[in-house]
């Protein structure tokens, strides 16, 4: 028989609040970048497939912690969690290689489940559905497995529309440049 040590992170996360579980998985990887490759996606996602991925958990702290997620040489995407009163909120913060926003940025959505300390669901907002009405249905999944992998997946319900990429957290990358 044998027996896997758990990290002292992932052992404190189960014994408090989903969310607060989940935030502290997160802050264990601050400072750390993580290559990655898609495992799911539609025709139209090609540039997730023929791109280097890089997430670099970059910013943390109590409250919200900030993952740039590299495209080769496109820096314009960060992941931003934020814990919220009732839970944790994920935005996607899109910007210009000149650092302003993007007009399709900050969408996203609360999540409306306790979810897991490795695992939590986003469903859209009221601003994302404004935005990308097509997005109204999205259901974006974040998942951390300490010391294994890191996910980050949406299905658009009532469509085909899906994405996951998975992250190695066994090999750290150095680190990325910073995002726009």
């Amino acid at each position: 028989m044998s027996y896997r040590i758990l990290p002292l992170t992932f052992l404190l996360a189960c014994a408090t609040a989903p969310a607060d579980g989940f935030m502290a998985n997160l802050r264990a990887l601050c400072g750390q970048a993580f290559e990655g490759r898609m495992t799911e996606g539609s025709p139209q996602d090609s540039a997730f497939r023929t791109s280097r991925l890089v997430m670099h958990v970059r910013e943390c702290n109590d409250s919200v912690v900030r993952i740039p997620f590299h495209l080769s040489e496109d820096r314009s995407r960060t992941w931003v969690i934020t814990r919220t009163a009732d839970g944790l909120r994920l935005k996607h913060d899109h910007r210009h290689e000149d650092g302003t926003e993007d007009s399709v940025t900050q969408y996203g959505g609360d999540t409306q489940e306790e979810g897991t300390a490795t695992l939590q669901q986003f469903p859209a907002d009221g601003f994302t559905a404004g935005l990308i009405p097509a997005a109204r249905t999205n259901i974006w999944t974040v998942e951390v497995i300490p010391g294994t992998m890191f996910a980050y997946a949406l299905r658009r319900e009532g469509t085909d529309r899906r994405i996951r990429v998975e992250f190695d957290l066994t090999r750290a990358v150095e680190a990325p440049p910073p995002p726009w």
